[in-house]
C-alpha cells in the first residue's frame, strides 16, 4: 500500500525560504518512479509544479518555480524535498506530493496522471 506523508509547509514572508518534504512508503525510489508536487490555491484547480524521475534523478519544473524551487529526492530516506527559495505570496496554497509507480516522469503533469497522494501541507506567503 502506498502512502505519502508530506511536511514542512508553514507561513513565511515574500522573499523567503521553505523546505517541503515528502516521504514515501510501499513505493521504493530506487526504483522507476516518477513523484511529482502539485499545488492549489483556495478557488483555483489544481496545477503541477515540479516533478523528478526517481530512477534517473531528472527533474522536470513549471516555469513559474523555475530557478526559485529545486526538487530532488533521497533514496536512503525514501524522501523527495522541495526546496523552495524567494516565495512569492502567489506561491501561497496547499502543496501535494503525489506519485506514479514505473512511470518514467517525461510527460506527466496532470493531476489524474498520479494515482497517489499525500494529505497536503499548507504554505502561505505574505507581503
Amino acid at each position: 500500500q502506498v502512502a505519502l506523508v508530506e511536511s514542512g509547509g508553514g507561513s513565511v514572508q515574500a522573499g523567503g525560504s521553505l523546505r517541503l518534504s515528502c516521504v514515501a512508503s510501499g513505493i521504493a525510489l530506487r526504483d522507476n518512479n516518477c513523484v511529482a508536487w502539485f499545488r492549489q490555491a483556495l478557488g483555483k484547480e489544481r496545477e503541477w509544479v515540479a516533478r523528478i524521475s526517481t530512477y534517473y534523478g531528472i527533474e522536470w519544473l513549471d516555469e513559474s518555480v523555475e530557478g526559485r524551487f529545486t526538487i530532488t529526492r533521497d533514496i536512503a530516506t525514501n524522501t523527495v524535498s522541495l526546496q523552495m527559495d524567494s516565495l512569492k505570496t502567489a506561491d501561497s496554497a496547499i502543496f501535494y506530493c503525489a506519485a506514479k509507480i514505473g512511470a518514467s516522469c517525461a510527460r506527466y503533469e496532470r493531476p489524474e496522471d498520479f494515482p497517489y497522494w499525500g494529505q497536503g501541507t499548507q504554505v502561505a506567503v505574505s507581503s
